[in-house]
């Protein structure tokens, strides 16, 4: 099929589908600056929305940082009480992140969490991270079927 022409059916698709990952984490991940890995996300890809849903609320104040290498792609993000999903896009995202949002590297990307909270003794929260996964050059790429 060709990429020019005006006929659906005789041109390319070449658009890229959203995945999503979500772990959820009690608040024994979080408690005392609790540490983890979250996700991995392909090489190339582009982060389309980061999201926080409190499903338990916590006995006490708790925040939730993602990280990818040393780069923080979120801030310190309260999680203590269910409310509206609390949600991170690029616009809000620092500016020192917006490159990464865009393409998370060459290699596939550990997503880290660090988590605050002290005596922490209920509540959970679960993090959702959206994303269009492309080539690790960050370009997409039709399916050999397509080609």
């Amino acid at each position: 099929k060709s990429t020019t022409g005006t006929t659906a059916g005789t041109i390319r698709n070449l658009g890229a589908t959203e995945v999503a990952q979500q772990v959820t984490l009690p608040y024994t991940a979080l408690t005392g600056g609790g540490t983890g890995n979250a996700f991995v996300i392909p090489a190339g890809s582009l982060i389309t929305s980061i999201q926080f849903f409190t499903t338990t609320t916590f006995s006490s104040a708790a925040t939730v940082k993602l990280t990818i290498g040393s780069t923080d792609i979120t801030a310190a993000t309260t999680v203590t009480g269910p409310a509206a999903p609390t949600a991170m896009t690029n616009a809000t995202a620092a500016d020192g992140t917006t490159a990464l949002w865009a393409n998370v590297g060459s290699t596939d990307a550990i997503v880290t969490y660090t988590g605050t909270g002290t005596s922490l003794t209920t509540g959970s929260v679960t993090l959702v991270v959206r994303y269009i996964v492309r080539s690790s050059d960050g370009t997409t790429a039709p399916t050999a079927s397509q080609a």
